[in-house]
């Protein structure tokens, strides 16, 4: 087949990334120490991807750094990616990187990726510094987004507890799906999309484990409630699941399918590896899975039709 797959779950490792996690050692400068465009094209085309939309799936922050730290790193991350989408056109997207400081400067880095440098979306982590969706300080950026109505991507990253809850393995294997399925509940609870409702959203690894809990939190919802939280009822909740984005990256098999498409439409399915972060064999399998699952219109819709709807750009 020839290459059509739109990737909008990759990852940019390179420059500013890659010399920040050195200096670090992060958990991800292995990755970081070998990525190249070069190499990401050539990955790409090993498995029919003709376009990777890249995000830096962590958020910068300030926290022991200079002040303004974040601010710097986002900006730099943000100029090589619309670079490389222009020295790449059509091979290469990019959702934006924020600043989780505060509120001004995301607002300030998001007016400058998407009106300057016109960058595809906007990349958010589960939790932004510890701040879920339903967070006063990320309600500013929220309705800012829902007015652009631009695609935001929902990356998992560590809870403040990860390192308890993961039990002594690696915050990726579990814990990481859990932040996604907690966020997005928090969202629902806190009316996060009554208040914004056209919010984009691409959960990443079609949500983890929010489709298989969705039944039980919309039937909770008389007795689950909060004293900060906005009253919502069972069919509330089922369709602004069903209104979500889900991506496949490493969940390509009918376990994690499945249950995806109890929640939502094929049309909201969209295609995703986890590329420079999965391992390429990983990935490989992944695919395989997806391509065993899904046949003929279906897996049309999901490798390249529906990401097509949310950026245009890239037909």
């Amino acid at each position: 087949m020839s290459a059509q797959r739109i990737d909008v779950d990759a990852h940019y490792f390179g420059g500013s990334v890659a010399a920040l996690t050195r200096a670090k050692g992060l958990p991800t400068a292995l990755a970081a120490a070998s990525w190249t465009p070069q190499g990401a094209l050539a990955a790409m085309d090993r498995h029919q991807v003709a376009t990777q939309v890249l995000s830096v799936p962590f958020t910068a922050t300030s926290k022991g750094q200079d002040a303004g730290f974040a601010r710097t790193l986002c900006r730099r991350i943000n100029e090589e990616l619309a670079e490389l989408t222009e020295q790449h056109p059509g091979r290469f997207g990019a959702f934006a990187s924020l600043p989780g400081d505060d509120t001004e400067t995301m607002l300030d880095e998001l007016a400058y990726a998407l009106d300057t440098l016109h960058l595809d979306g906007v990349s958010l982590t589960s939790n932004v510094a510890g701040h879920y969706l339903g967070s006063p300080m990320l309600e500013p950026v929220l309705a800012e987004l829902d007015r652009r109505r631009m695609p935001v991507h929902i990356h998992p990253a560590d809870c403040a507890h990860a390192a308890e809850l993961a039990l002594g393995r690696p915050a990726s294997l579990v814990e990481f799906s859990f932040d996604t399925a907690r966020n997005i509940t928090n969202a629902l609870y806190r009316g996060v999309f009554l208040r914004h409702p056209g919010l984009r959203l691409i959960l990443s690894h079609l949500g983890g484990p929010l489709p298989a809990l969705a039944w039980r939190i919309a039937a909770c919802t008389a007795v689950s409630t909060g004293p900060q939280d906005t009253p919502l009822t069972p069919q509330h909740v089922h369709d602004e699941l069903r209104g979500l984005y889900y991506d496949t990256a490493m969940a390509g098999g009918p376990h994690s399918l499945l249950p995806a498409l109890q929640v939502t439409g094929i049309d909201h399915i969209l295609f995703g590896t986890d590329a420079a972060a999965a391992p390429e064999p990983l990935i490989a399998d992944a695919i395989s899975e997806l391509t065993s699952t899904l046949t003929g219109p279906d897996l049309q819709a999901v490798e390249r039709d529906n990401a097509l709807r949310l950026f245009p750009r890239l037909a």
